[in-house]
């Protein structure tokens, strides 16, 4: 995390009396949240782009999310429009095709394709007698990037054409749990006040049962205090208590990641201490060092069975790590141990980045900065040249931040980073960053920055390393550069909205989210006023299971009816099972119109029900001289 202000405030927070927690205000605590599965439409993603065969000029307003505009052909016949998504996508699943007449009779196909050579059919109403303002059409082709619709006849044009997207399988959502070592004594359960209480009594039982599949632990080199320097006196996420809980994530199948800090206390873009034991190393020796113990417990850990499917070197290294003899020129003030012992922990050179002097024309500055990065990506190679070495099933993570409109510097980073450590002989395998609203900018702020990412560097998997949301505070207030209230629902929201980001970066690349210690920062529990030392989850938690889709519906049906006209619906509509990948037919039950309802010109919705979920009619009423 970027900014961790008082551990014990934190610690404070996370132990609350039952007396504080029912004296807040009940949105608050008891909230309840509605999570609907992940669907996002990229025709309107800022990357994608549309031609048509003609009225061009207009091509653009058929994926601009505004039904009130439309591309409109120039010429009569068959004419094309095709959007190119901007990369390839595996979990597409519907199309939506909302035409701008809907008393004309519109015949079309939708294609789609990977190259914009070779194409296949998804959707076909060529022969089409109904008239309508347009259908949603199911599909399942992994790969496509290209969608082409074909409208026949005279068309009117299409005010808008829908490629939606859905949380793909293979995107791994799960969170840091460090502090599960510090909560050894704390019960947690789905539902501790009901006669089945559900999963428990650990919390990762609660979190797995929810949703989450993967957890990382940050590894402290000997855990010390970040005032005063001086060694905890219980070593939590020290090197050997989180051997204890890499087995119990193991034990229940999920994923481990391990994140090793390089630093006996918080390391982060403000501060990266070295550890005490290297302080003094002259920095060949550091980097031995560095190899030496990052393979030394990644051994230790596959030797009890708890080999990590990933391991960061470095948390949060924008400004690279383990400070030594820079710090001066870098301005550092924290820890203060750090400052305090300056003849210690400064003595030596490190792994901080000078900054200061990028851009910079001064030939002196220039070799400043050039000798920093050489020193830095010298350790992080010899870090990820141990877990090659000695853990290569391990995936390698590189981890960063982008500040609030600091996206050139980050950019910065990877091309430097990556040209030198590639030269030493070493290279990742993931790019994380980590995405705090109030610190690193807007939603859409994320999605630039993820999308700059993936096309400058296609080979990489993208992973948002660290994210939260708080569900209480400031009156419900939204975070700074955040739309979401500070409610369960809208911790739900935020959580959700980041990862949607990642499901969408083009080319499949982004591969999973973290949310940052949600047991006890920002959390997603709350303690039960009833029961001693237990706690239980907030509804924004089922945003794990809840924002995956089993089944897809055709979720709108659209028809078109003369004034005083009884619509025609169908009894059924049609269902894409994700698993199966299966489209089969379900029934559904229309609400009954209104009298009247279809009297004047118009448009009028209506709800159908299904086992599947709810679904709507939209009906269109023209008058008999426009049929």
């Amino acid at each position: 995390m970027s900014l961790r202000p008082i551990i014990a405030g934190l610690t404070a927070l996370a132990t609350v009396t039952a007396a504080a927690i029912q004296a807040l205000p009940a949105h608050a605590i008891y909230g309840t949240a509605d999570i609907k599965p992940i669907e996002s439409n990229i025709a309107t993603k800022f990357w994608a782009s549309a031609t048509a065969s003609s009225g061009t000029g207009t091509a653009e307003q058929a994926i601009d999310g505004d039904p009130t505009t439309a591309w409109v052909p120039d010429k009569p016949g068959t004419q094309r429009l095709t959007v190119d998504l901007g990369g390839a996508y595996d979990n597409l699943r519907k199309v939506r095709v909302l035409l701008a007449d809907p008393r004309a009779l519109n015949k079309y196909v939708v294609d789609a394709s990977s190259d914009g050579r070779r194409w296949s059919r998804i959707a076909d109403r060529s022969d089409d007698r109904v008239r309508s303002r347009g259908a949603v059409h199911l599909f399942t082709r992994p790969g496509t990037r290209y969608v082409r619709l074909t409208l026949m006849g005279s068309p009117a044009g299409v005010s808008e054409f829908e490629v939606l997207n859905y949380l793909r399988d293979d995107v791994v959502l799960g969170s840091d749990l460090s502090w599960v070592d510090d909560h050894q004594d704390r019960q947690y359960w789905v539902d501790p006040l009901g006669a089945n209480r559900g999963a428990g009594p650990h919390l990762l039982d609660v979190v797995k049962d929810r949703g989450m599949q993967f957890t990382r632990l940050r590894i402290f080199n000997e855990p010390r205090n970040e005032s005063t320097g001086e060694l905890n006196a219980v070593p939590r996420q020290g090197p050997d208590r989180s051997l204890t809980s890499a087995q119990w994530i193991k034990q229940r199948n999920l994923g481990l990641g391990i994140d090793f800090h390089y630093a006996d206390s918080w390391a982060d873009p403000s501060k990266q201490p070295k550890p005490r034991r290297w302080a003094e190393l002259e920095f060949d020796d550091l980097t031995r060092s560095v190899y030496d113990y990052t393979a030394g417990y990644l051994r230790r850990l596959a030797a009890q069975g708890t080999v990590p499917d990933k391991v960061a070197v470095g948390n949060e290294i924008i400004n690279g790590f383990m400070y030594g003899s820079e710090a001066a020129l870098i301005g550092t003030t924290a820890p203060q141990y750090f400052v305090d012992q300056a003849s210690v922990y400064q003595s030596q050179p490190g792994g901080g980045l000078l900054w200061k002097y990028w851009g910079s024309t001064d030939p002196v500055e220039q070799r400043l900065y050039n000798e920093s990065w050489d020193r830095f990506t010298t350790l992080a190679a010899s870090g990820i040249k141990a877990v090659r070495d000695t853990s290569p099933r391990s995936k390698v993570e590189i981890h960063v931040i982008v500040g609030t409109g600091r996206l050139a510097k980050t950019m910065e980073f990877w091309n430097q980073f990556l040209t030198r450590v590639k030269a030493k002989g070493q290279n990742p395998d993931v790019l994380a960053i980590s995405y705090y609203p109030e610190w690193h900018g807007t939603p859409e702020a994320l999605e630039l920055n993820l999308h700059t990412l993936a096309k400058t560097y296609p080979g990489y998997e993208l992973e948002v390393a660290e994210t939260s949301y708080p569900a209480s505070g400031g009156n419900g207030a939204p975070m700074p550069n955040s739309p979401f209230p500070r409610t369960i629902q809208g911790q739900a929201d935020a959580i959700q909205r980041v990862f949607r980001t990642a499901n969408d970066v083009v080319d499949n690349q982004g591969v999973g989210v973290l949310v940052w210690e949600p047991s006890g920062w920002q959390t997603m529990f709350r303690a039960v006023p009833e029961l001693s030392n237990t706690w239980e989850p907030h509804a924004s938690i089922n945003v794990y299971n809840a924002s995956r889709a089993k089944h897809v519906l055709e979720d709108t049906v659209y028809t078109t009816t003369a004034v005083g006209g009884a619509p025609k619906l169908p009894r059924t509509i049609q269902v894409l099972t994700t698993a199966s990948k299966r489209i089969a037919p379900v029934p559904v039950r229309w609400q009954t119109l209104p009298p009247g309802a279809t009297d004047t010109p118009g448009q009028v919705t209506v709800t159908g029900t299904t086992s599947r979920g709810q679904v709507k009619a939209v009906i269109d009423v023209v008058g008999r001289e426009s049929q």
